[in-house]
């Protein structure tokens, strides 16, 4: 059987050359993101995902995928995704959390300039005939402070870019960051809300940030602030920030995530803040750039590569790293386990009982998951990774060899 790859929601061009290095892979290529019961029928025999963020993959899914072995997400959150059940299922999860920093980074900044010449509010009054041509409320970003609530990989790029251009720049993460530029951390959230005039959220998907920003939040904000949202779209309480400006206090905002987003294009977009003329509204677009998109291509592809080829995990989201070099021995073992005692002195009796001799093993753990690459003297065949397979707290294994084709894998049920 030709091992098949899946890519869908017209995944940029960039990662089909990539992938296709692949020796005897076959790519089929989709523009939409399928419904659940299309999902099923595609995923059938299909050993590797490419996906974007509007394809639920879902426990029920995965179930049903007896040949997946890995998931590409080419965008940087996994939130559609089943992590829990990708991992119980020994499917690795790939994302591409560096190639459109550079993207969101310039649109904050471009809000940021946007908010503080109050064009949002000008904008709209133009397109109702209305001319509203005055210094009152305009700003330069120069010499203004932006508050980065989040200073990861997107923080940092866009405190860079805000120093650029003239801007003081202070942050607040939960985690102790060393700081670039001349960024300066804060103590608290309420510090850097107090003294900026513009705050930026790049915060992550969690319950401890669900209504980060709410009623009480914005009050403590700077007078003539303004707030950019284009990380989550439950980190900002909507009905509050929409009575916020509805008085004096803030400047204004500008929001590319929401709560609730359309499914398609072809689904209405609801919310309150369309009524506010004090608001930018964009469609989820901060890292939707030719050149993100293409970023995304290769990084995630890359990644994927690296793992079927040679069991290597870079940047996966839910299993271990672990840094192998090429297959230099006849076959590889690669053993994805619960991490718990004894699971290796078994996989090595079994290895020894088939007349395996084992030359190269590295194994790591993390978050309750192990796996393994096991370099050994002769090719695994069906009894012995079936043998392989039935040791407890074994999760899938899979036998590469030095033909680069797709390995022969067996796969546990999810409990």
């Amino acid at each position: 059987m030709t091992p098949k790859i899946l890519l869908l929601e017209d995944i940029h061009a960039s990662a089909t050359p990539i992938l296709q290095s692949l020796r005897g892979v076959s790519i089929q290529r989709m523009k939409h993101a399928p419904s659940a019961l299309e999902l099923v029928e595609l995923l059938a025999d299909v050993q590797v995902l490419g996906l974007r963020s509007r394809t639920p993959l879902t426990r029920e899914v995965l179930l049903q995928a007896p040949a997946l072995r890995a998931v590409g997400a080419y965008c940087t959150g996994t939130n559609n995704i089943d992590l829990a059940a990708a991992s119980e299922l020994g499917i690795a999860v790939f994302n591409g959390p560096f190639s459109n920093t550079r993207s969101v980074a310039e649109l904050v900044i471009g809000h940021a300039i946007h908010l503080l010449r109050r064009v949002p509010e000008r904008h709209a009054a133009a397109r109702r005939g209305v001319w509203l041509k005055d210094a009152q409320g305009a700003n330069e970003v120069r010499g203004k402070t932006l508050g980065i609530v989040g200073y990861g990989k997107i923080g940092t790029q866009t405190g860079l870019l805000a120093e650029a251009i003239g801007m003081r720049v202070v942050y607040f993460d939960i985690e102790a960051r060393l700081p670039l530029g001349n960024a300066t951390p804060v103590a608290t959230l309420e510090d850097l809300l107090s003294e900026a005039d513009v705050v930026t959220l790049h915060v992550p998907q969690a319950e401890r940030t669900r209504n980060l920003i709410d009623a009480q939040r914005l009050t403590q904000m700077k007078d003539g602030a303004a707030l950019i949202n284009l990380a989550r779209g439950h980190a900002v309480d909507i009905d509050a920030l929409l009575q916020a400006l509805a008085g004096t206090r803030l400047r204004g905002a500008a929001l590319d995530v929401f709560p609730r987003e359309p499914a398609s294009r072809a689904d209405p977009f609801e919310s309150p803040l369309r009524d506010s003329d004090k608001v930018i509204l964009t469609p989820h677009v901060g890292g939707s750039t030719v050149e993100a998109q293409r970023n995304l291509g290769v990084e995630v592809s890359e990644k994927l590569r690296d793992y079927l080829a040679s069991g290597a995990i870079r940047g996966s989201v839910n299993l271990p790293e672990l840094s192998v070099g090429p297959l230099r021995s006849p076959a590889r073992l690669v053993h994805i386990h619960h991490d718990r005692p004894g699971v290796i002195a078994q996989v090595n009796a079994t290895l020894s009982a088939a007349g395996l001799n084992v030359s190269h093993l590295h194994l790591e753990t993390q978050g309750g998951m192990g796996v393994a690459a096991i370099d050994v003297s002769a090719a695994l065949d069906a009894a012995t990774l079936a043998s392989l397979q039935a040791i407890d707290g074994t999760v899938r294994v899979v036998a590469l060899t030095q033909s680069g084709a797709m390995p022969l894998t067996a796969q546990a049920s999810a409990a």
